[in-house]
């Protein structure tokens, strides 16, 4: 979740308590307790066998001036990592160049593709005390032959509209047409929402209008956050992920705010399909100040979830990995977080 810090002191905390957080430095082998993560994403690669973990990364420009970026960490078991390994700098020309937030890696019709979330420090609407700087942010999609990079961009613009504050893009692909459902900043619109967009076939540019799936205070476990008066309660929409029962049933996990904590709440779609409606599930998976997460399965047909935690104070965020039980119409935790 990105509501605590700026960029700019954001780049500070992570420079100061993870050095490895830049590109550039040598790689070793970890475990996955002393590696510093916010929004981890994990990709099970049938095709080299390897489990591959994203992280945003700055680097320099030709100027010294940071520019935003992805590297990633590689494990055949996820206890011990190598890494990290630069698979992405943000083009110098791109429409814009900041930090990278939430960068997911998708294997798609033989390639892989970076969802990526690009901020900048330009503004477009004056700041109000107690609120969250109107800056231009959102998504954009780049590719690549390898998990391991380098991923290129298609055009140089963001996928979502320009006038929208987005972030945390993720891929579905439902009756054979791709799909992106990314959320709509709570800081532009109060009540954080949950959208979908149509993808190209090839995942090259978005075609038609976004529709909104759902707003965060239509779950009973968010609570919002307070701000000083007279400024609203404000609603938060992250790290949402989408998968498929074992009898069918299309659910989403997503993340918000549960009393002052970050937390993973389930959607589940009353049709099947992406296009909702969305209804959402009262009791939410995880309350213990983690969140952003994302599912996968590990080489042994085990469902695992991801996401951080804690998720505050900054630097000290490390990745939780669950073991998750499919219950056919939800899920539940399985177990301790096993990276413990």
């Amino acid at each position: 979740m990105k509501i605590r810090l700026n960029s700019f002191v954001l780049i500070v905390v992570l420079l100061v308590v993870c050095p490895r957080f830049v590109g550039g430095q040598s790689s070793v082998s970890q475990n996955m307790a002393d590696i510093c993560i916010r929004d981890p994403y994990i990709l099970a690669d049938a095709k080299t066998g390897i489990y591959y973990m994203y992280r945003s990364s700055n680097a320099e420009d030709k100027n010294g001036k940071p520019i935003g970026g992805v590297e990633v960490f590689k494990s055949k078991d996820m206890k011990v990592w190598e890494g990290p390994f630069r698979v992405f700098t943000v083009p110098e020309n791109n429409w814009i160049t900041g930090m990278v937030w939430a960068p997911e890696v998708h294997a798609y019709k033989g390639k892989y593709y970076l969802f990526a979330t690009l901020n900048s420090d330009i503004k477009w609407k004056k700041s109000q005390p107690g609120w969250g700087d109107y800056t231009f942010r959102g998504v954009q999609v780049f590719h690549a032959n390898s998990p391991e990079g380098p991923f290129l961009p298609f055009e140089l613009i963001p996928y979502t509209p320009m006038d929208l504050m987005t972030l945390d893009g993720t891929l579905w692909v439902e009756d054979g047409n791709p799909y992106m459902i990314y959320c709509h900043e709570w800081v532009q619109i109060v009540d954080g929402s949950i959208k979908l967009m149509k993808l190209s076939s090839d995942l090259s540019k978005a075609e038609g209008l976004s529709t909104t799936l759902f707003h965060a205070s239509a779950a009973p476990w968010s609570t919002g956050l307070f701000h000083p008066a007279p400024l609203p309660t404000s609603y938060v929409t992250d790290g949402c992920f989408l998968y498929r029962s074992k009898t069918g049933k299309l659910l989403m996990i997503w993340s918000s705010f549960m009393n002052s904590e970050y937390a993973i709440g389930i959607a589940e779609s009353v049709t099947g399909k992406v296009a909702g409606p969305w209804k959402q599930q009262e009791k939410p998976l995880f309350v213990k100040n983690g969140g952003h997460g994302m599912i996968f399965k590990s080489f042994d047909g085990k469902l695992y979830i991801v996401f951080h935690g804690p998720n505050s104070p900054s630097g000290a965020e490390r990745a939780c990995i669950y073991e998750l039980e499919d219950m056919g119409d939800t899920l539940i935790l399985k177990g301790k977080n096993i990276v413990e």
